[in-house]
């Protein structure tokens, strides 16, 4: 591919009044924020988007590859989705998981017709799903021995940042603060043997993994590893959890990463792309894990509300259309191409990898000099490591929209 010329990449953000040209971040509202510091946020505001792209308060144009984290999956100003959100204002809000309403029944029909799944919980984030789903996999694996109680996971694993997720997510800088961490949650490296002695069946309630791992650099999990431990867990009576909360809903060219490696799951954990930039997430199970919870094992306040469900409904529907599932699989095949073909040309990057529109490169000097000088010429990436940038373009971004960015990712390499 010729890459395109930064004038083309300039143009495309002046389409209107509103749009200006790519350049230097804008400035925080304020030099000291009243937000508890627990990020290092990039000197800059954006106050709308359009498309794959986000504007700042000076009305500079950015094209995201951010994706709010793989959560923006329609883009911005998407009108299907504000119509959605306009209809569900129209009806209840909140009433309680006390009652029934029809978004979160319809909504559960919906994922249960398009996955594995019998029976769905509903909660606010990924790291409550992966929660959630550690307990759910303990009550059940209690029904197959006294002793069945830990979790494993792999090496390289983000899976949150509450207490029994950080123990599973192989971060130490996120990890060391914190100590000591939940009880009965191990990391294992990702290899067979040594999972397969890990995998005790008197004593390990559940093996989490995610299908790609984001955080972790973008590392994709091979197929055949995958039915590897999909037979080892079952035949130790082990519940499989897929963490699915950045890789699934269509952003590896399938509704669900497991579909890939022709496995199923006993639970699933959803959340980002799920309801559009609305806080849900989603745990995802089997009969015989569902027929193991009893009421009062668990519970949420919000999870599932009429309104939030009533959105992802919409936001589900467009996700799994296949035609936009060929789109991304397409068109990521494309990019992925380019990527590898950028490596080539610039000799600055060691690694690509990734599947759909989920893409990691390992660069030569820091991740975080990319982000920044990313930045400056207009284009949102972020990182994945020390050294991996990670591209989460939103699924509806085109070649074209796709090509500019990779013009000012050649710039800055």
């Amino acid at each position: 591919m010729t890459a395109p010329t930064m004038t083309s990449v300039n143009q495309a953000t002046t389409d209107s009044a509103h749009e200006a040209q790519p350049g230097s971040a804008g400035q925080p509202v304020s030099m000291e924020s009243p937000i508890v510091g627990t990020y290092k946020r990039a000197p800059v505001e954006f106050v709308r988007g359009s498309g794959v792209q986000l504007f700042d308060a000076e009305g500079r144009g950015y094209l995201d590859f951010v994706s709010g984290i793989a959560v923006n999956a329609l883009g911005y100003d998407d009108a299907g989705l504000k119509a959605a959100l306009h209809a569900a204002a129209e009806g209840l809000v909140h009433t309680s998981n006390l009652y029934s309403t029809s978004p979160g029944e319809r909504l559960a029909a919906a994922l249960v017709a398009k996955s594995f799944a019998d029976k769905v919980f509903f909660c606010n984030s990924g790291a409550e799903a992966n929660e959630g789903a550690f307990k759910f996999a303990r009550r059940w694996a209690r029904t197959k021995g006294d002793a069945k109680h830990e979790i494993v996971a792999l090496r390289g694993a983000f899976h949150g940042r509450l207490f029994g997720t950080l123990a599973a997510t192989d971060r130490p800088a996120y990890r060391l603060p914190f100590r000591p961490l939940t009880p009965g949650v191990s990391i294992f490296e990702r290899d067979l043997a040594e999972l397969d002695a890990a995998l005790s069946e008197d004593t390990v309630a559940a093996l989490i993994v995610e299908p790609v791992q984001g955080e972790g650099g973008v590392r994709v999990l091979d197929p055949g590893f995958l039915r590897e431990l999909r037979a080892v867990t079952t035949s130790r009576n082990i519940a499989m959890i897929l963490d699915e909360i950045q890789c699934g809903l269509g952003r590896t060219g399938t509704l669900f990463a497991y579909e890939r490696a022709g496995i199923e799951p006993d639970l699933m954990t959803l959340a980002k792309p799920l309801a559009g930039g609305l806080p849900m997430g989603a745990i995802l199970m089997t009969r015989a894990i569902a027929d193991a919870i009893k009421p009062g094992d668990h519970g949420t306040t919000f999870g599932g509300g009429p309104f939030v469900a009533s959105v992802a409904l919409h936001v589900l529907e467009r996700l799994s259309d296949p035609a936009l599932l060929k789109h991304v699989t397409e068109v990521g095949a494309w990019f992925g191409h380019e990527l590898q073909e950028l490596a080539r040309r610039t000799g600055r990057i060691r690694q690509v990898r990734g599947a759909g529109l989920m893409w990691g490169m390992d660069v030569m000097g820091t991740a975080a000099h990319v982000v920044s000088e990313s930045l400056t010429r207009g284009l949102l990436v972020c990182s994945a490591g020390d050294y991996t940038v990670r591209l989460l373009p939103p699924l509806v971004a085109t070649r074209e929209e796709l090509g500019r960015g990779l013009a000012i990712l050649e710039e800055v390499l």
